[in-house]
């Protein structure tokens, strides 16, 4: 079900409306929980019984880490974490490692068998999640602050665990919530305390990102397809990727505040996803800003327990390379995406070296081109996300290279810049917000909001699915 369909938006009043009903009070957590099932197995009823499988080891695991003996604590957390990266490796790697021995001449009957395994949605999000709750059960028994995550009985620790994992509104497509900041959150919730503005600006905010901006620009960026890309010229080849960085900034920070959003109208907070992350001055500092709630996962979960940056600086890049390969196959199981992590991982690498010989001066202009630079570079790694086969990329980098000749269509590079143009004006409120231009906007914000529902109605483009759904 995508929230950018009218049997969403039925769902969503049906559910909301319900959740505030006066004798329903006391039944909201399981109400949420039979919402988020319903969401879930909405177009595949059958997927619906790995996330339940994912619920119950998480809960189990979750559960004994807190009650067992001190000796039992760490192979219990063993036990769980293999059993969410056994479910995530068979689920959505296999057909990679499958492929990939199968160039080697394994049996391609097993590869057809593999090939067809479905990828269920969402499962790097909620085994991530499940991965998280685990950790921080771990962890806080260690520092004694086992109340942050109370576990009591075991059925109302199931609830919790099983709400937790299964919210809808984060359920898909993130953001990857921690337990020790949802937990907390779980109790009965009164309408009178929703920040009811609140939520609907930000759930605006995203459906005009995704339905104006994302699913327009999708329809242009389609040429970014093999062999169509071959027939174009350099400049709209530019254009095309330059759009369909816009394009996926548009339709996953979309569908996160679209979630966010939706999540404030039942009283949960979830983590910001997206901090304006085309205005970063550094690579570093884009990925404080992108995937907020994936790169803090990596950070706190895996680069931290690896050794961070508190070793010698060979050991702290490699920890560096390690994640970004790790976070670039999360996102997909082709190796295309462990390149694009890697390329990011090098980047990052080579930044925090020349940070030690280079000191570069602070001025507006040097500013400028450090955002211009890592906004280029960014968005010509996008080139792994959109052309899936590496043959296929090295194809487009040729076609770039050699079609500098061919006419250029300025009608389809001002039908791409029209539709960025929203997303540069986005970033640029956020730079001005403290500025009397700022003030000013936010003073007419009302007319602003009612100028993107007006878009939103008559301008939406043809609606697709998601782009982080395939992860």
């Amino acid at each position: 079900m995508l929230f950018n369909s009218y049997s969403f938006l039925l769902f969503l009043g049906v559910t909301f409306l319900l959740y505030y009903t006066p004798f329903l009070r006391k039944y909201q957590r399981q109400l949420l929980v039979f919402a988020s099932f319903f969401f879930y197995s909405f177009e595949k009823p059958v997927l619906l019984f790995l996330l339940l499988a994912s619920i119950l080891i998480n809960s189990i695991c979750s559960y004994w880490i807190i009650h067992a003996r001190d000796s039992y604590r760490k192979a219990t957390l063993a036990i769980g974490l293999i059993a969410n990266l056994s479910l995530l490796a068979f689920f959505k790697y296999a057909p990679l490692i499958s492929s990939t021995f199968s160039a080697f001449g394994s049996s391609n009957d097993f590869h057809d068998f593999i090939a067809g395994i479905p990828l269920p949605l969402g499962i790097s999000f909620y085994t991530f999640q499940g991965i998280s709750l685990l950790v921080d059960c771990y962890r806080m028994h260690e520092a004694g602050t086992d109340e942050v995550i109370r576990i009591d009985s075991f059925p109302s620790h199931l609830l919790h665990t099983t709400l937790f994992i299964s919210f809808f509104p984060h359920q898909v497509a993130g953001p990857i919530v921690k337990a020790h900041l949802f937990f907390p959150q779980i109790k009965n919730k009164s309408l009178k305390d929703i920040e009811i503005y609140a939520a609907f600006r930000t759930i605006v905010t995203g459906y005009f990102l995704k339905t104006v901006i994302a699913d327009n620009l999708k329809d242009q960026t389609f040429w970014l397809d093999y062999p169509y890309f071959q027939y174009f010229s350099t400049t709209i080849l530019f254009t095309l990727l330059f759009g369909f960085s816009i394009q996926i900034f548009s339709d996953f920070a979309g569908y996160t505040l679209i979630a966010i959003g939706i999540a404030r109208l039942f009283g949960y907070e979830l983590t910001r996803n997206f901090l304006f992350p085309y205005i970063a001055i550094s690579f570093s500092d884009f990925w404080k800003r992108w995937h907020i709630s994936l790169s803090s996962w990596l950070r706190d979960y895996l680069y931290i327990p690896l050794g961070g940056n508190r070793a010698n600086l060979l050991r702290t890049c490699i920890n560096m390379m390690i994640v970004m390969i790790l976070g670039g196959l999360w996102h997909g199981a082709a190796w295309g995406y462990a390149i694009w992590g890697a390329f990011h991982g090098i980047l990052l690498v080579a930044e925090r070296l020349l940070a030690r010989f280079i000191k570069l001066p602070e001025s507006l202009f040097v500013t400028g081109l450090r955002i211009l630079f890592v906004f280029v570079m960014v968005s010509f790694a996008w080139t792994l996300f959109r052309i899936h086969e590496w043959q296929h990329v090295v194809l487009f980098i040729s076609s770039v290279k050699n079609n500098i000749h061919i006419p250029t269509d300025y009608a389809a590079i001002a039908a791409v810049l029209l539709l960025s143009l929203p997303v540069f004006v986005y970033h640029i409120m956020y730079l001005v917000r403290e500025n009397p231009s700022g003030i000013l906007i936010k003073k007419y914000e009302g007319i602003l909001y009612g100028c993107m529902i007006f878009f939103i109605i008559f301008n939406a483009g043809n609606p697709g699915k998601f782009i982080y759904f395939q992860f």
